[in-house]
């Protein structure tokens, strides 16, 4: 089996997405799972961590529930016309699209270095010529990633979270 398909959960039916936040600082984030159960379970083996800062105190955070437009208002959001560019994407195609960016990161994961929550530093390191290229992933809070984009220092989220080796088991 490839490592992409390893991480690849589209042929699952209905799955849900919860909105989740961690205790140490907050930060709300989104994770999709195959049922309640299952975020019960990650969550009692410590499984789910947050994308920010690595916090694996993670909790369901409080949700809009989702509410059907009243059957007078429906007509007028049938007849609104869309926004420049909306696209009529079906959740196939969605789905497709997600599965192939998360297989072009599996991809692409191994050929970098994990430098943990060193990201910053690293990533200033190399552009400042204190240290050799090279292709780095790590951890940043959003305060480090705002100072390297003002310092014109690229760097990007990764799309699909991902397990810190050094929790993976």
């Amino acid at each position: 089996m490839r490592a992409a398909d390893s991480i690849r959960c589209w042929g699952w039916p209905d799955l849900i997405v919860f909105d989740l936040c961690c205790a140490t600082g907050d930060h709300r984030f989104e994770a999709w799972f195959a049922s309640s159960e299952s975020f019960s379970d990650q969550q009692a083996r410590g499984l789910l961590q947050c994308p920010v800062c690595g916090d694996d105190d993670v909790k369901k955070a409080a949700m809009a529930p989702r509410v059907g437009a009243k059957s007078n208002q429906q007509l007028v959001a049938r007849a609104a016309p869309k926004p420049a560019g909306a696209g009529d994407a079906s959740p196939e195609l969605v789905r497709k699209l997600l599965a192939d960016i998360a297989a072009k990161q599996a991809e692409m994961l191994p050929q970098s270095r994990w430098v943990g929550r060193d990201f910053a530093n690293a990533a200033r390191a190399m552009h400042e010529g204190r240290a050799a290229e090279d292709l780095i992933h790590g951890q940043a809070s959003p305060e480090e990633a705002e100072a390297l984009r003002d310092d014109g220092i690229a760097a990007m989220p990764l799309l699909v979270p991902i397990v810190p080796p050094e929790t993976a088991n």
